[in-house]
């Protein structure tokens, strides 16, 4: 899963004056300069000009985004965050809208190369889709148990904000101030939608209790002996500073008493208020968790997610159908690797030997878990061998693999990706829960791994944004079935590739293959079926052999996060459909290295693109 990042903020309407022709004096008109400068603008093609465009307005957008220009690495407005209000969600969609009539008008789609109307149509997509979004702005969630800034605000400034200076380190201590007011702003929201009748689960409210209570516990917020998650890291940053002696002890222990009463008194009564709120009013919530579909706008807003997370037009019970036949296939594939290892029983009861026998499982101890991850990247090592057979275009990026943080970690719950920088200066991270390792199977960690590292997320993310051959806001786009259809269907590919040698481990690929199909299933069901929460642990429970703590961790999942998980599978399946197509279409032509670069070498888009932009390489290798 590739854990979402910050939206953009857009905070200005902004006009490429300088691509428009002005009136001058006659004197500047005969300037070597200004004819040189029309000279140039003259000599460039269509294409050349769009692209022009393209970085100027990302530019403009980024420069709108403190957090995302931290994401890439860039400290430009590093003491800001996000300005989180309506009012700035609205200026963003005037923002796009403005961009999209400037597009329209200004170019000549028919000029572009491949290429640029590639581009071209991202750009659109992506603003027809937030305008679509606009009239359900308040029929998400603001904060649960998978997604809210009570969290991940502490992780923001502790993986992603660096300190090499001391005026990264007094720009910290401000964003410590700004994510108080971003928190302030969020609760009013959820506070209105709730008023309206728009609230996540219990389960939710008590994820996010825990949460914030989590970040808000320890030194300096309560007498302990333990430093909070932030303290802590104010503390080895500040020492970092004074042991490369870029500071003296003095300014050590004025940074930290600035940062201290930024988290006394800005953050730590936000966290108070928002801890509160949610207490108060958990008595509203529904202790049986159902899905959007009961919402006023429910049946229509899903439809929206649905469409937005796969980026067709299927319909609910188009997936759900799906879904219903991928379970089928898929389970007479792990019925045939039951018998290969010569399991005598039922496949349910072969789901319980897995689940429980002991061979399958790391011991539930620090060291259990540090052995997860050395075989975890004992297996990428293995796969990373293996590229250059499939892929010509290769990540310079690097990927470690890290435990979820403490303050977040959940037992059962998903692992993720966080993207490394595009010059490499942060690698990307793969986390895993760790805190139960009775809900991490070793059978199953293979897939994971090539899930989320490579040849998965991490090969994907990472090719995406060292691309030069597209505009920057291509390196940075993301489109989940695109991502996470890529991801599913790496696991696939590392079969291919040699992984998977062990039976168990196929088993375990098969799990999380079926895991993916049985969303399609669950998550419609939750939605636009009236399932109860149990309705869809029921379902689980007799396809998967995945554990109780996991099943419940991903149905919760759903229920708050409506449609997103049915991109993975829907994602995959295009996929293979285009490698299919593409090998009957070349027969000896076809070469597996140049397929996958198609794949990945304009980075993420739409699967109705991305369908475009594959028949246009098969047309070309025919033409070679």
């Amino acid at each position: 899963m590739r854990q979402l990042r910050t939206a953009l903020s857009i905070t200005a309407v902004c006009v490429l004056a300088a691509c428009q022709p002005s009136e001058t004096t006659s004197n500047q008109a005969n300037s070597p300069a200004v004819e040189q400068a029309a000279s140039s603008v003259t000599s460039q093609t269509e294409s050349e000009r769009l692209n022009q465009w393209f970085a100027d307005k990302y530019e403009q957008q980024l420069q709108m985004s403190p957090m995302m220009l931290t994401f890439l690495g860039r400290k430009e407005q590093y003491d800001k965050v996000d300005d989180m209000s309506r009012a700035e969600e609205k200026r963003q969609l005037a923002w796009q809208a403005a961009t999209a009539k400037e597009l329209e008008t200004s170019f000549d789609y028919n000029k572009l190369d491949d290429e640029a109307k590639i581009s071209y149509d991202i750009w659109m997509h992506q603003y027809h889709e937030a305008k679509e979004g606009e009239k359900f702005s308040d029929s998400g969630y603001v904060f649960t148990q998978m997604q809210g800034i009570q969290a991940f605000a502490a992780q923001f400034l502790i993986n992603f904000h660096k300190v090499e200076q001391e005026s990264d380190m007094q720009a910290y201590n401000a964003r410590i101030a700004g994510i108080a007011k971003a928190i302030s702003v969020l609760l009013v929201r959820a506070q209105e939608r709730a008023e309206n009748g728009i609230r996540p689960p219990k389960f939710a409210y008590q994820g996010v209790i825990e949460q914030a209570q989590a970040i808000i516990t320890g030194a300096p917020f309560t007498e302990s002996e333990t430093d909070s998650p932030l303290w802590a890291d104010v503390k080895r940053k500040t020492n970092a500073l004074l042991e490369a002696e870029k500071i003296d002890q003095a300014t050590a222990d004025a940074l930290q008493a600035q940062a201290k009463s930024a988290l006394l008194e800005a953050f730590l009564p936000s966290y108070q208020a928002l801890i509160a709120w949610f207490e108060k009013d958990i008595v509203n919530t529904q202790e049986n968790a159902t899905g959007v579909g009961q919402q006023a706008d429910g049946k229509d807003y899903y439809n929206f997610r649905l469409k937005a997370s796969t980026t067709t037009n299927l319909t609910a019970d188009e997936i759900h159908q799906i879904g219903l036949t991928e379970v089928a296939r898929i389970t007479k594939e792990m019925e045939a690797i039951k018998d290969k290892v010569g399991f005598e029983g039922s496949l349910q009861e072969f789901f319980t030997f897995v689940k429980t026998d002991e061979q399958f499982f790391f011991p539930n101890t620090d060291e259990g878990r540090q052995a997860y991850i050395d075989e975890t990247e004992k297996y990428l090592a293995q796969i990373t061998e293996q590229l250059p057979n499939y892929f010509g275009i290769l990540p310079k990026a690097d990927l470690i693999v890290k435990r979820v943080e403490p303050f977040r970690e959940q037992d059962g719950g998903a692992q993720h990706y966080f993207p490394g920088t595009p010059d490499g200066s942060r690698p990307g991270i793969y986390y895993a829960h760790l805190s139960d390792m009775t809900a991490m199977p070793k059978n199953e960690m293979e897939g994971v791994a090539y899930h989320e590292g490579s040849p998965g997320h991490h090969m994907q993310i990472s090719i995406a944004q060292e691309l030069e051959s597209v505009p920057q806001f291509r390196t940075q786009a993301s489109f989940t079935a695109y991502a996470e259809g890529w991801g599913l269907y790496a696991e696939l590919l590392a079969k291919e590739m040699g992984g998977y040698q062990d039976d168990f481990s196929d088993f375990g690929r098969l799990v999380n293959e079926i895991w993916r199909a049985v969303r399609l299933v669950v998550d419609t069901g939750l939605h636009a079926k009236g399932w109860t929460e149990q309705q869809a642990i029921t379902y689980f429970k007799e396809k998967t052999p995945i554990s109780a703590e996991a099943i419940q961790s991903e149905v919760r999942r759903y229920l708050v996060w409506p449609g997103q998980a049915t991109a993975y599978k829907v994602g995959m399946l295009r996929m293979l459909e285009l490698r299919a197509h593409a090998e009957k279409e070349l027969g000896d032509k076809f070469d597996i290295r140049g397929f996958h670069d198609t794949i990945l070498g304009g980075g993420a888009m739409p699967l109705a693109i991305l369908d475009r932009r594959v028949n246009e390489w098969i047309a070309k290798v025919k033409q070679s």
